[in-house]
């Protein structure tokens, strides 16, 4: 059993900053990419920032020099860190993750259940 928990999530005015965490727990032999997703009310969800194991990055060209992704190895945690919200930023957003479990053959992807993020003005 894998669970991707997201935490950080809220209300903040234009301008402001939130951190999202995301906590991976269970029968976990590797974890290999992880990721933040959103998705806003009609519109498809789409990849904000992703990071590989060793730390190689990657971010979507709305949010380059905003937000910073980062992960902690041995707490099999991924963090998102915005800044300089604006209004369209607006969205569930959503961890992910390849894991393999143990005694698993494959690597499969995870999600958690998404935590809302709310930029007013």
């Amino acid at each position: 059993q894998v669970q991707l928990v997201e935490s950080g999530g809220g209300l903040v005015q234009a301008g402001g900053s939130l951190r999202l965490s995301c906590a991976a727990s269970g029968s976990i032999f590797s974890i290999n990419d992880m990721g933040w997703y959103r998705q806003a009310p009609g519109k498809q969800r789409e990849l904000v920032a992703a990071i590989a194991r060793l730390g190689r990055t990657s971010y979507a060209d709305s949010v380059k020099g905003r937000f910073t992704i980062s992960r902690d190895n041995a707490k099999n945690t991924v963090y998102l860190q915005m800044d300089s919200l604006r209004p369209e930023d607006t969205a569930v957003y959503y961890c992910n993750a390849e894991i393999k479990r143990s005694y698993s053959s494959s690597f499969n992807v995870y999600w958690g259940q998404g935590t809302q993020v709310t930029v007013s003005s």
